[in-house]
């Protein structure tokens, strides 16, 4: 009815309809989609649980070329490599290919990358294995490790399929780059100090201690190298040789750099072959009387998969388990979606993280039936299935059958593996997971902060542990977060006239004190006396409001001029927290207080900002009312460019943008106890009663008018799309003001 009124009342008087930017809630929720079948919706969500169905119908023969060179490379690669890392894990080989074989084969239905490749890594092993010796301290002998490692990626894998389920895995955006490269350097170096003792055969002590304790006992222990190092550094050597060599031979002979990039992907499984021959030349007929050989050796190895079967979880076991729960799902989150983030933007496609997330649940929820242990993203690995040219992620199917076939077929030539050789592997692996200083420089030119927050989780986790470095990097991430919130940056700006020609010419605003950005020969012009330009580079939210408040009042006190003169008003009258300058200097303070320009307008530049909240916008009130105390006169406030209309609906229900006049506006937005006589709430339904949905219901009826439109509605003319013109109508305000400077200044107490 009132919104009728004020319709026609504008008619009348020859004022043109506005549609105002502000919206009702009303308006808001008719916005929101309804499903109308929900069955539809339903079937549409299982189905989109599985891409492969959106790619399968498409696969042809020029794909499965691809996919089969791609998946025999990568299967090469995996099967030494998922022994190694089950060692590392502190469990029989076998079960790095029962978590091998189950990763690439489940990922291949839900994968949205078709480089990623899921099994054992590196620093999960090593993860797993600190998870089963803690477990084991803490109930000696109860549980067997495999057992642990098993219950480990069930409850794991629940947690992440839950998350991925529910579409919150935009909750790994608080994790930056530094703080994953950072826990990951650390881990890298972690590993590798652990695996150089069995590299060297020196033993007597924990290589699960912390690193510098490793590194420390290991050359302590040099003295005592056993002939494991002659498998161990020869295939350490040979490892690194035949990549340095087929690189340099593939820059040299382009033609055939396809064919030395697969001899250089196959070193791995032939380093392997080569050092289980000669273990088993050397060693089939030195076995000692009890049972020994000379050197470290694999030995039995399964052949096929053992118990195959439902899991058996045990409550008292999972709540064993419960400390190192969130450690070891923060690694299998994080790991995984930065490699496919990583390959996603190599190769030119995106991935959906919620569905990655979800492959990664299924993946060690279901493996626990084949007794697998906890599997992720290998970096490693999906670099050399990208580099093989993979088309599609039915790769995975490949190098499934190819694991199958080494876990029913090869298990009796597993027997004479060095331990010695599988450390080298792993060291080999596991070293490129290290930053290179050029990288961790680069951090540091651009955020020395987040290149503190690397270095923080590298040094605890060598330090300390892996767990303690992921939990120190993530933890730096939120604090350094939340002090950006808190502490936004903002400017005050001044003007500065661009002139194109002699008659085009145009202002622009930029930062009153210097920076790195403008030019510091350029000269910046205040604004005109009086008025006052800040721009917000955040959202306006609690966390920030009080500091951004303590910026703007303490630069009108400073630089503004007050509005009260003190020598007029005697000690007793005057407030008892500000009492104004003492008697000798008050002439001084007086003179200096005349010499600044008073206060008539603030403009802020809300182009940065995208959400307020109840407190930043009682905060602004607040801000409001002391400025126009120190100024003892109304004081307008301008906003410019505000980019949401609940923005300017928060703004206009606290009485900004409309012009009232300041004495009819309450102290607060969101009082404990509701203001008597009804007239601020008549004031903020006439400002914002004007919905969307009342000019669509009118707009058919009403004639066509001439002239020009305000942009702007009128009914919060404070309110402006631009900078330029929130400054200008801020001046005008101040000329309008000289002009009629007798008029004296309402008194405020």
């Amino acid at each position: 009815m009132l919104s009728t009124a004020k319709r026609v009342g504008n008619r009348m008087i020859g004022n043109p309809e506005q549609t105002v930017t502000t919206i009702s809630t009303e308006t808001y929720l008719k916005g929101i989609q309804v499903v109308k079948d929900p069955r539809h919706e339903a079937v549409k969500y299982l189905v989109s649980l599985f891409p492969i169905f959106g790619w399968i119908t498409r696969y042809n023969l020029g794909w499965l070329t691809g996919d089969l060179i791609a998946g025999l490379t990568v299967g090469m690669v995996l099967v030494p490599q998922g022994m190694s890392y089950a060692i590392l894990a502190s469990l029989p080989a076998q079960y790095g290919l029962y978590s091998s074989f189950v990763g690439v084969l489940t990922y291949c239905f839900f994968a949205t990358s078709k480089d990623v490749s899921i099994g054992p890594v590196a620093v999960m092993s090593q993860t797993v294995a600190q998870i089963i010796i803690a477990v084991d301290a803490q109930y000696p002998g109860k549980w067997a490790g495999p057992l642990i490692a098993t219950t480990l990626a069930f409850v794991c894998g629940f947690i992440v399929l839950g998350i991925g389920l529910l579409r919150i895995g935009w909750i790994v955006e608080f994790i930056p780059v530094p703080a994953v490269s950072g826990y990951m350097t650390g881990s890298a170096i972690n590993i590798v100090a652990g695996q150089v003792p069995a590299l060297m055969g020196i033993t007597g002590f924990s290589t699960r201690a912390a690193t510098y304790e490793v590194i420390i006992d290991t050359l302590k222990g040099l003295p005592g190298t056993k002939l494991d190092a002659a498998w161990g550094l020869t295939g350490l050597f040979s490892l690194y040789a035949i990549r340095i060599i087929c690189n340099r031979l593939s820059k040299r002979y382009p033609r055939r750099a396809r064919l030395f990039f697969f001899i250089s992907i196959t070193r791995n499984a032939f380093v392997v072959i080569v050092l289980t021959l000669a273990s088993w030349l050397y060693c089939r007929h030195r076995k000692t009387a009890s049972g020994k050989y000379p050197i470290a050796i694999l030995e039995t190895v399964p052949a096929g998969f053992q118990n195959v079967g439902a899991p058996v979880i045990d409550s008292e076991l999972v709540k064993a388990l419960g400390p190192q729960i969130p450690v070891a799902t923060i690694i299998l989150l994080l790991e995984h979606i930065a490699i496919a983030r990583s390959f996603g933007r190599v190769n030119g496609y995106k991935i959906n993280p919620n569905q990655e997330l979800i492959a990664i649940g299924v993946t060690n929820t279901l493996g626990t039936i084949f007794h697998a242990y906890p599997a992720t993203g290998s970096f490693s690995r999906s670099a050399l299935k990208s580099s093989s040219g993979v088309r599609t992620p039915l790769a995975g199917v490949v190098t499934a059958i190819v694991v199958l076939v080494a876990l029913y077929g090869l298990t009796p030539a597993f027997y004479w593996i060095p331990n010695a050789g599988l450390s080298a592997v792993i060291i080999h692996a596991v070293a490129d997971l290290v930053a290179s200083p050029s990288q961790a420089y680069s951090y540091w030119r651009v955020s020395p902060l987040e290149f503190l927050i690397w270095l923080a989780a590298v040094l605890v986790t060598v330090f300390s542990s892996i767990e303690n470095g992921i939990y120190t990097s993530i933890s730096a991430s939120f604090a350094l977060l939340l002090v950006r919130v808190a502490h936004p940056r903002g400017y005050f700006l001044g003007k500065v006239t661009l002139t194109r020609n002699s008659t085009e010419s145009r202002e622009v605003f930029v930062p009153l004190r210097k920076d790195n950005v403008t030019n510091q020969y350029v000269k910046v012009d205040p604004p005109t006396p009086g008025v006052i330009v800040y721009r917000f580079e955040e959202s306006y939210l609690y966390p920030n409001c009080a500091i951004i408040n303590s910026v703007i009042v303490d630069h009108v006190r400073e630089n503004m001029r007050r509005g009260i003169d003190f020598s007029t008003i005697k000690m007793a009258d005057r407030s008892w927290n500000d009492p104004g300058p003492t008697r000798d200097n008050s002439l001084s303070a007086e003179a200096a207080n005349n010499e600044k320009p008073a206060l008539h307008a603030i403009v802020l530049d809300f182009s940065g900002v995208s959400q307020i909240d109840i407190t930043s916008v009682q905060t602004l009130v607040d801000t409001r009312n002391e400025v126009q105390k120190w100024a003892n006169r109304p004081v307008e406030f301008h906003f410019a460019t505000i980019l949401s209309p609940w923005i300017r609906r928060a703004l206009v229900a606290a009485g900004f943008g409309i012009g009232t006049p300041a004495v009819e506006l309450s102290n607060e937005i969101a009082p404990v106890e509701p203001h008597r006589g009804g007239r601020r709430d008549k004031l903020l339904d006439d400002a914002s009663s004007v919905g969307v949905e009342d000019i669509e219901a009118h707009s058919e009826s009403l004639p066509p008018t001439s002239g020009t439109v305000p942009i702007v509605p009128v009914e919060t003319p404070f309110f402006h799309f631009d900078l330029t013109s929130a400054v200008r109508a801020a001046e005008a305000g101040v000329e309008k003001l000289r002009e009629r400077a007798e008029t004296p200044p309402v008194k405020y107490i």
